[in-house]
C-alpha cells in the first residue's frame, strides 16, 4: 500500500519520474498549498522497489511492504 501525505508534498513529483512501473500520475487533488500531489493509479503494479520513498526530498510517501 502506498500512502502520500498531502500535506508534506510539495509537487516535485520525482516520484512520478523515477517509478520504474509508472505507478503514479498527477492527480486533480490539491493539497493546501494549491499543489496537484501525485496518486499512486497503478499501484497494483508496484514492485515496492521504495525509490519513490527514498527519493521523496520531503519524506511524504510510504510504501508499504507486500505480505
Amino acid at each position: 500500500m502506498i500512502q502520500i501525505n498531502p500535506d508534506l508534498c510539495k509537487g516535485c513529483y520525482i516520484c512520478i519520474e523515477i517509478c520504474p512501473k509508472s505507478v503514479y500520475i498527477i492527480s486533480n487533488v490539491t493539497n493546501d498549498k494549491d499543489i496537484k500531489i501525485p496518486f499512486p493509479e497503478n499501484e497494483k503494479d508496484c514492485i515496492t522497489c521504495h525509490l519513490c520513498e527514498l527519493e521523496c526530498p520531503d519524506q511524504a510517501i510510504y510504501v508499504e511492504d507486500k505480505k
